[in-house]
């Protein structure tokens, strides 16, 4: 029921949340009811329950997420809110499952992987007729953890909490988050894998997402030559998430092979805009919906360093690295246009958009780039005006963030009397180093600045517009490594307050905000290669 202004009549019950769990409805499942680890065949979930935790705490909430599923703060600090999204309490109109998929690792092909530490509770269909999945993240064992325990940990979950929140902001597509719970359990974890393991505080967060299935989904049937398993999933999809592109049949099939596509670019597009590495692109992390998903190892290009990765298990081949991952990207696409081969059986097409996809890449990216300069229109050489700036970026040690958003600054009509120089000095990691800004240095910039003040010039872009546009674009607050870790770093002593400031800044993260310059500060040399500033592991 809604209101006379349209807006949604928030609901102070979690009981009262309408759920139609269309997924277990539609799709066939797994016929064992025990809860142990096994391969599982001819079915694309199984039912599992939430392990119960010894004493749940609510440590963090998004409002705007509840909003998505007409919840009321009040009852977001309700203890039936704290039970429910613990997994302490499981509402009779839940019928909770782990999916069963595959997906390729680091190239490699893993077979069975599914939701290890992952239980969907169900489907809430909200007052404006939206989907939306609730799916807790560390709720205990499925029959997919395989060797693991199904659980979570508070560092890890605070991570997931902020970033998914972090990214819905900056504009880039993303699962969402709901609250984040402490279980009152110890977990054990070797969180650099060195064979040094010690108890953690176990956490559980509440991912929220129209779907959560993924490219490994569609490939782990055809690996089974299950095609049958294969259309039903295909044909479910479609009907319940791209219901735009109409009756499934086999041109419909490669329509929407297109759109997972495009909604895939867009995503990497946002990446790259911003300096985000997801760190972990296997293909059981790429959601057919284009969202971010599953926030592990991640982290933002603090001095410009293409080739970084903030994943230690990454650190050799450095496979998912920040300039690989369009490729990275069309790789997954490939493995998904072959898992849907046998069933539209038009190779041609197939490439078609493949194809299609690196040549919308190249043309995004580059009006991309130049957004990040102001710029909105697309001239000749203008991919030598961004090369050539990107190159200068890693001559020295130089912040990504910050340099954009002091480029807004500059006076490109004064740029003879280099009082720019000021301007970027706090961009650069170690500007007193001998070897870092050197005059052969600024001299490059210097050219580069000139070729850009002409640049501006013919599109008429006055000083004002220019930086309004690249403000736009360029954030000022990105959740850093370092930021993640200080509050990590509180909440494991029983202070939140950590959570809350970085929940509220980067909830606008384009905007200066009063007060939180500290926030908006590069990375420390203290945090250079410390434990989760630096580089992270897959362990949670």
């Amino acid at each position: 029921m809604a209101n006379s202004s349209s807006e949604p009549v928030l609901l102070d019950s979690i009981n009262e949340l309408k759920f139609d769990n269309r997924f277990i409805a539609m799709l066939p499942g797994d016929t064992e009811s025990t809860n142990y680890c096994r391969e599982v065949h001819g079915a694309h979930y199984s039912l599992v329950r939430p392990s119960i935790c010894k004493n749940p705490g609510l440590v963090a909430y998004s409002k705007n997420v509840a909003k998505l599923i007409d919840l009321s703060p009040d009852a977001c600090k309700s203890p039936q809110f704290t039970r429910v999204f613990s997994g302490n309490e499981v509402l009779p109109s839940m019928k909770p499952f782990s999916m069963c998929y595959g997906g390729h690792q680091f190239g490699n092909w893993a077979g069975q992987l599914g939701d290890g530490r992952a239980i969907n509770l169900g489907e809430v269909i909200n007052q404006g007729n939206e989907r939306w999945v609730l799916q807790l993240k560390g709720a205990g064992l499925t029959p997919y953890s395989r060797n693991a325990d199904g659980l979570a940990v508070l560092r890890s979950s605070v991570r997931e909490f902020l970033c998914s929140e972090a990214m819905y902001y900056l504009g880039i597509p993303t699962t969402r988050a709901l609250s984040l719970v402490l279980t009152g359990d110890k977990v054990m974890r070797d969180m650099l894998y060195d064979g040094n393991p010690a108890l953690e505080i176990g956490a559980v967060v509440c991912r929220v997402a129209p779907s959560f299935l993924r490219f490994g989904n569609f490939q782990l049937p055809v690996s089974r030559r299950d095609l049958p398993l294969l259309e039903t999933l295909l044909h479910y999809t479609i009907k319940t998430d791209f219901p735009h592109l109409g009756k499934p049949d086999n041109d419909v099939v490669l329509q929407w092979f297109s759109e997972v596509c495009d909604r895939t670019l867009d995503m990497v597009i946002h990446w790259m805009r911003v300096g985000f590495v997801h760190g972990v692109m296997n293909t059981d992390n790429m959601s057919i919906l284009g969202l971010t998903i599953d926030y592990g190892p991640y982290g933002w290009l603090e001095n410009y360093d293409p080739q970084w990765t903030p994943n230690t298990t990454d650190a050799g081949r450095k496979r998912y690295r920040y300039e690989n991952q369009p490729q990275i990207a069309h790789w997954n696409l490939l493995q998904l246009a072959n898992s849907i081969f046998p069933i539209v059986k038009n190779a041609a097409a197939l490439e078609l958009i493949l194809n299609n996809f690196v040549i919308n890449y190249e043309q995004r990216y580059l009006k991309m780039q130049l957004s990040k300069l102001g710029l909105q229109q697309t001239l000749e050489n203008d991919d030598f005006l961004i090369s050539e700036l990107l190159a200068i970026l890693q001559l020295v040690e130089t912040d990504m963030t910050i340099f954009y958003r002091q480029l807004a600054k500059v006076n490109l009509s004064n740029l003879t009397e280099k009082e720019y120089r000021h301007i970027f000095i706090e961009s650069y990691y170690q500007p007193d180093q001998p070897d870092q800004l050197s005059e052969e240095y600024w001299q490059q910039l210097h050219t580069w600045l000139q070729k850009y003040a002409r640049r501006c010039e013919i599109e008429n872009l006055e000083p004002e517009k220019r930086a309004r546009i690249m403000n736009s674009v360029n954030p000022l607050y990105v959740l850093r490594n370092y930021l993640a870790q200080l509050a990590i770093d509180k909440a494991e002593k029983g202070d939140y307050s950590g959570i809350e400031e970085l929940m509220d800044v980067l909830a606008r993260p384009y905007d200066e905000q009063t007060g939180k310059a500290h926030l908006a500060e590069k990375r420390p040399e203290w945090a250079r290669s410390r434990v989760g500033c630096s580089m992270l592991s897959c362990s949670s």
